[in-house]
Parts: structure tokens; C-alpha cells; sequence
């Protein structure tokens, strides 16, 4: 028997319908996707290896991961000259410092890590927390990364080797590098993706009157495809946490020994205005020699509109609020004695900083229009950098509460 299939007349509505149908299962599916992403700020807490993962609107502490649980393994592998190398940089470190920098995939289900001391970089899965790879970098420690907007490279500072090294995010294989300054240090990408910048700090164990000797204090402007160095600007000293503006052109640094920050042209190649933010007592009474990693000042970021700068006054306790382009300051936060801040980052939404308080082991919120704190958050041992992203709703169990 035949069975007749719909008239010709129909079959324009039914072809409509089906699309219909489709269309809004593909967008519901998109949408339920989008509502399993959270964001959140992930915080690394150096000395226990731990990164914890706050909420970026209600700034609840959601948990965090353990990214050194093959430490005793990886201790116990290496040989006596290795074992010498990691307590040499131990100890210059003042102490363990096992997360130097984390970051989030696009998908929200993958941590990425820079894990300081033991000199390697590693992919942990976050709702089992297993270790998808690790790469060991050159030389002895790895230092500050960044992702790329894609999420298919992690660049990583390999410090003592004087070089960025670029790790596939899937495999963590070795897919390129590019030469930098002395003690390569923050690495960021351009807001098109296309250039990627490394901020290298110098020898930090040689005292202030050695400066000459502390090496090639530099920015380091590379292609994000080829690796090439494209242009180079050289500073007296260390160049510290930086943002630059959207459109490329100008760079806020903060300076090794440097109480404050710069505004810095970056087509002329020069300094536009060095800004000198106020000494606490505290801050005031330290000598050059006894700031932290050569660091007056260490965290600096820019809020959503691209108008305020949230700036870490790490010897002077404080977080201020400046206001640009006439780089005037709106307020401080003043935080208790020794209280160490020393990352600066704008959460998602663009309203608020989050300011890790390295030595009372807790994250402050700083609200960028009243520049007031709004939330205190506990997390690790040790905070310091913090990075945005999302993470997958379903991958939450995993993390140790």
C-alpha cells in the first residue's frame, strides 16, 4: 500500500514550521547555554597552590581547586641540581609560591595555571579536577600569563629564560616563543587579539643602586600569530602591572620603586606624566630596598568605561580610585597595617575592582563610582593575581568548599 505523502500546496507552511521549530531550539539551546556560564573572578593563592572562584556579582566564595596535587611527585622526580634550582628560587621568592597566575577557558570548563616555583605550566578539568597536561617552561620559574581571546593559547613568562612561551591550550605543547626584556613579567593581549605585550621587571634580588645591572627593563610588543617582535620601549626601571586603553595608543605602568604611576604614549615612545600617589607612614618609613619584588605600587586596572583606574598602593595599605584623563584622584580605600594589596583587577560588568590583600589571605571589593569598598571576600593563602571569567555551572560541584 502507497502512503501519500502532504500536497504540494502544503508543503511551504510545513517547511516554515519545521524551521520555525529549529530556529527556537537552536536558540533556546544557545540561551541555556549561556545561563550554565557564571561569572566569576578567579583568585590565585600562591603560597597554598589553591585557586579559589568568587561569584563577580554577589561575591560569594564558590570554592576553588587544587592545582598542585602532583607536588610531593614532581618534588620527589627531580634531580639534585633541580631540587637546588627550586629552593634558590624559593627562597628569593620568600617562600612557596606555587600559583603565579590562572585563567579560565571560554566554555568555562578548563583552569589554566602558571604554577610559579615549580617552573611549569598545567590544564586541570574543573568539575573532576584532573590534569589535562603539563608543560615544563624554560629555565626556572614561570611567571604572570595570558589567554588568548579564543582561548587556544596560553602565553606564560618563562623568567629566568628571558622569553614568552606560547602553550597550545588543548595539548600544552610548545607552539612558539619571543625574546623579552630581564625577568619577563606580565604578559597582555591587545583588545583586537592581534599584538601581545610583556612587561619584563629585571633582576629583583639586586638592591637599588645595582639598577645598571639588573638587565633589559622593557616593553616587549609581539605579533599574536607569528611571534615576531614588532617594537620595543625601554625604561629605566622594572615595568610593573600596566593597562593600556583600547585603541593602543596609551599605557598607565606602575614602575619598580615608583609610588605612584605613569601615563605613557605608546606611538611617540615616551612618558607623558609621572603621577606620585601619597605615602602612608608606614609606606614612607620602608626603604627602597625593603619593598616587596622592588614593588612600591603592584596592581592597576581600568574600569568598564575606560574613565577610572583602580590603583594598588602595596607598601601605603590603600586602594585608590583615579579618575582620567586629568588622572585625578576620586578617594582611597585605607586598609589595615601590612595588609599587602598587590593585584588590581575589574570584575565583569565593569563597576567594580577586586583587590587581593596578599597577607590577610582576602580579596577587596572596591566600587569604582563611590570608590568605597563594598565586600570583603576570604580565599587562599596568599592571593595575588586574579583574572575574569565564566565558569560552567555544572563544573561547580567539583571545586573544595
Amino acid at each position: 500500500m502507497c502512503m501519500k505523502g502532504p500536497s504540494m500546496a502544503r508543503l511551504p507552511a510545513l517547511l516554515a514550521l519545521t524551521l520555525a521549530l529549529t530556529l527556537g531550539s537552536v536558540t533556546a539551546s544557545s540561551a541555556a547555554q549561556g545561563d550554565d556560564l557564571r561569572d566569576v573572578v578567579v583568585v590565585g593563592n600562591s603560597a597554598d597552590g589553591t585557586v579559589s572562584f568568587i561569584d563577580a556579582r554577589t561575591y560569594e566564595n564558590l570554592g576553588s581547586l587544587d592545582v598542585v596535587p602532583d607536588l610531593d611527585a614532581i618534588l620527589a622526580g627531580m634531580d639534585p641540581i633541580r631540587r637546588a634550582a627550586y629552593e634558590i628560587v624559593k627562597q628569593q621568592a620568600g617562600g612557596d609560591k606555587f600559583v603565579d597566575d590562572a585563567h579560565l577557558s571560554p566554555d568555562g570548563r578548563t583552569l589554566y595555571v602558571s604554577r610559579g616555583n615549580l617552573g611549569d605550566a598545567a590544564a586541570y578539568d574543573i568539575a573532576s579536577g584532573r590534569q589535562l597536561w603539563r608543560t615544563h617552561l624554560d629555565g626556572l620559574k614561570a611567571d604572570h600569563a595570558a589567554l588568548s581571546p579564543d582561548g587556544r593559547t596560553f602565553v606564560v613568562s618563562a623568567i629566568t629564560a628571558a622569553k614568552s612561551q606560547a602553550l597550545d591550550a588543548a595539548t600544552g605543547r610548545v607552539t612558539g616563543e619571543f625574546a623579552t626584556g630581564t625577568y619577563p613579567h606580565e604578559n597582555m593581549y591587545s583588545a583586537d587579539g592581534s599584538r601581545i605585550y610583556n612587561m619584563s621587571i629585571g633582576i629583583t634580588s639586586f638592591p637599588k643602586a645595582l639598577n645598571f645591572l639588573k638587565g633589559a627593563k622593557q616593553v616587549t610588543v609581539a605579533d599574536a600569530r607569528t611571534w615576531k617582535v614588532l617594537r620595543t620601549y625601554t625604561f629605566d626601571k622594572g615595568v610593573r602591572p600596566a593597562v593600556i586603553t583600547p585603541d593602543g595608543r596609551t599605557m598607565y605602568a606602575q614602575l619598580s620603586y615608583l609610588n605612584g604611576f605613569i601615563e605613557y604614549d605608546l606611538d611617540a615612545g615616551r612618558t607623558v606624566r609621572t603621577v606620585e600617589m601619597p605615602f602612608s607612614a608606614a609606606g614612607a618609613a620602608l626603604k627602597p630596598d625593603d619593598y616587596p619584588q622592588n614593588s612600591a605600587h603592584h596592581g592597576m586596572a581600568m574600569n568598564g568605561a575606560n574613565d577610572k583606574l583602580c590603583v594598588a598602593g602595596t607598601i601605603d595599605d590603600y586602594t585608590a580610585v583615579v579618575s582620567r584623563p586629568g588622572l585625578t584622584t576620586d578617594g582611597f580605600v585605607h586598609y589595615e597595617p601590612g595588609a599587602l594589596p598587590y593585584w588590581s583587577l575589574t570584575a565583569p560588568g565593569g563597576t567594580h575592582c577586586f583587590v587581593t590583600l596578599s597577607n590577610r589571605d582576602e580579596v577587596s571589593v572596591v566600587d569604582y563610582r563611590t570608590a568605597e569598598e563594598v565586600a570583603r571576600v576570604k580565599v587562599g593563602d596568599y592571593p595575588q593575581r586574579e583574572r575574569a571569567g565564566k565558569v560552567a555551572a555544572d563544573a561547580l560541584p567539583g571545586l573544595d568548599r
